[in-house]
């Protein structure tokens, strides 16, 4: 993938509809801020139960967005990242529709996972209880089949996705097709969804095990023989993340996001420069996804709970009660038990809010993201500085979507004229064309207080410091020409270049 700042963002809920507008905007406005972008879902449909990542065709454009030329023509301009979702389907996918009607008879037969099919004639009390869930209660939905038959399948997130065994012939099969449209659409990366849970076996947590490393090796030389890089997306304990990032090509620094907000909150980054020296380098930075902000990425191991985290649980609770405090507890309402809740171990709530719309602390967050070794991702509502949608949340009761607005044309150019979203775009324009960004990241040793960063490429370097205290962020460069050698060139106190 390029060394430059990315996108993630839902084509419709960003430019206010299809391919072609938001081709527009990025080649428009947008030109030099991004070059790639992390689409999300947009396959058919893009409004299922959970926001597209249940397909009932993964490898047809939903016509609502396009089709797959507005992709490929896309792909001409700038790098194009896609969901490769390998954990499950829609019920409605034609899969389970045909399996449904005939059962045994049906080439798709062995394609679902069911309790018996992963547990035979039984699972023990212990079996049961080890398994990682992203949610309360047992991962099983009940389905009365038409063809006569009663089966409790394996619903990992919500009862109305299916999960596939990836070992089976028609499970495969269903993954290389979708693998080869991405390669005849030209998509350079792949983000392995939910591949954590992919792979179950009795007597195991059937999250990230033995056989999951396999598979995800398995998958990740499919992709590469096609020229397709992946990402793997995993929340899960640190030095797992670690581990996980010596064997991918890419993996989410996930830890990020909280540490940030706890460096900002207590005006100490003690905790993070630890993670800095520790981290993968091969990593994708995110402040805000489509989901919530995590917290069981800093937090102890939840299979083996005897691998401390990055912080400590009174940390991390101290960490949650103030992103409720400075979002006036409206990230309360779309949490947990709550609102419609996928991920309980998440907060949901826009980064803006999270900080309490505090313009100066969202600038130093997102340098620090930029600053940080690997890819910087940025979120849609992010990019903008979105505020928390209550009243979308309102409307669908599903937590995450507080964090997930629909912006119209109109908005979108609001919104680009605002002073912080222009200081945000001249900070990603020189993220992206800077050339000590190509070459090596040290933390410099400072005070608790403050956070010295710096990158460093034969005679080009930049240094980003931060003092907590007041809160404030510069930025000063080398550049290139007879008349200096550095200045600053972007600050949080103004917008110094776009």
């Amino acid at each position: 993938m390029k060394n430059q700042a990315q996108l993630i963002a839902y084509v419709d809920r960003f430019s206010g509809g299809r391919f072609r507008e938001f081709q527009e905007l990025l080649l428009g406005s947008l030109k030099d801020v991004f070059g790639g972008v992390h689409l999300l879902p947009f396959f058919y449909p893009i409004d299922g139960a959970d926001a597209g990542f249940d397909p009932i065709d993964h490898s047809r454009v939903d016509p609502r967005l396009g089709t797959w030329d507005d992709v490929r023509a896309l792909g001409e301009h700038v790098e194009i990242m896609a969901d490769l979702i390998v954990n499950h389907v829609s019920s409605r996918s034609p899969q389970f529709v045909e399996y449904d009607e005939h059962g045994a008879e049906s080439r798709y037969s062995g394609m679902f996972l069911t309790y018996t099919s992963v547990f035979g004639n039984g699972a023990r009390e212990s079996d049961l209880l080890q398994l990682y869930r992203p949610r309360p209660g047992l991962p099983f939905t009940q389905y009365h089949l038409k063809h006569g038959e009663q089966c409790l399948f394996w619903t990992t997130f919500t009862g109305q996705q299916i999960d596939i065994d990836v070992h089976s012939t028609e499970g495969k099969r269903y993954l290389n097709c979708i693998l080869q449209q991405f390669h005849a659409a030209h998509i350079r990366a792949i983000r392995l969804d939910a591949v954590g849970y992919a792979v179950k076996k009795p007597g195991t947590s059937c999250f990230m095990i033995l056989e999951t490393l396999a598979f995800i090796a398995e998958l990740t030389a499919q992709a590469h023989a096609l020229g397709i890089e992946v990402l793997v997306e995993v929340h899960s304990h640190y030095l797992e993340q670690i581990e996980i990032a010596r064997q991918v090509d890419w993996v989410y620094d996930f830890a990020l996001p909280p540490l940030v907000l706890h460096t900002l909150y207590r005006g100490n980054a003690r905790d993070l420069k630890r993670w800095f020296e520790i981290r993968p380098r091969n990593a994708v930075t995110v402040l805000d996804t489509h989901d919530g902000i995590g917290v069981l990425d800093v937090g102890t191991d939840r299979k083996c709970r005897n691998l401390p985290g990055l912080l400590t649980s009174d940390e991390i609770d101290e960490l949650v009660e103030t992103i409720h405090r400075r979002s006036h507890n409206e990230s309360r309402q779309a949490t947990g038990a709550a609102a419609n809740n996928l991920d309980l171990y998440q907060v949901n709530c826009t980064f803006y809010d999270a900080l309490g719309r505090n313009d100066d602390e969202y600038l130093i967050a997102r340098a620090l993201q930029v600053f940080s070794p690997g890819i910087p991702q940025i979120y849609y509502v992010g990019f903008l500085t979105g505020s928390n949608d209550l009243d979308l949340l309102r409307r669908t009761g599903v937590g995450r979507d507080i964090n997930r607005h629909y912006y119209t044309a109109a908005e979108v150019r609001e919104n680009l004229a605002r002073p912080i979203v222009r200081s945000l775009v001249s900070l990603l324009k020189l993220r992206n064309r800077h050339l000590a960004f190509s070459g090596e990241f040290r933390v410099v040793p400072s005070r608790d207080d403050q956070l010295v960063l710096e990158w460093r490429k034969e005679s080009h370097w930049s240094c980003l410091e931060v003092e907590l205290a007041k809160p404030s962020a510069v930025i000063t460069c080398s550049t290139s020409g007879a008349d200096q050698t550095n200045r600053v060139v972007w600050s949080t106190a103004s917008e110094v270049e776009s």
